[in-house]
């Protein structure tokens, strides 16, 4: 049995048992599920432990598959992406700063975590600042050709 194979029957499985979960959470009625406990850990949790199988899944074959297209293909030019995503994310870093914040619940935001959200905010806009320059130059030399 091919690897497609087997995906392709874990996938059906995994959608079919996801199916059951959602039908009786629909069942169950959105009052009951807020008002009782016991109902949402009859109900809502197995879904919860259906989407964390999932995602734990994903993440296994995109971390397999990264690997295992590391080793078989051009290791130069993944350094050298990786190596600019890291760099971008510096520069993020050192255009932003973080202060203290009192959050709208009453919690405080440490002055790191904000930092670190200023840097990830900054290093969105940059990485999509380049794709649509990108895009824009690409539009150019199809014009110019």
């Amino acid at each position: 049995m091919t690897l497609h194979k087997i995906l392709k029957y874990l996938a059906l499985v995994i959608g079919v048992v996801g199916l059951i979960l959602w039908g009786r959470v629909l069942m169950a009625g959105d009052d009951a599920i807020e008002n009782s406990a016991d109902v949402q850990a009859s109900v809502v949790s197995p879904f919860l432990y259906v989407a964390y199988l999932v995602f734990a899944i994903i993440v296994l074959l995109v971390v397999f598959f990264v690997i295992k297209g590391l080793f078989s293909g051009d290791i130069k030019r993944t350094l050298i992406a990786v190596g600019s995503f890291i760099l971008v994310v510096a520069i993020a870093y050192v255009l932003t700063d973080g202060t203290e914040k009192q959050l709208r619940d009453g919690t405080m935001l440490s002055a790191n975590t904000d930092h670190w959200v200023g840097a990830g905010l900054v290093t969105f806009y940059i990485l999509a600042a380049a794709a649509v320059l990108l895009m824009v130059l690409s539009g150019v030399r199809k014009l110019i050709k």
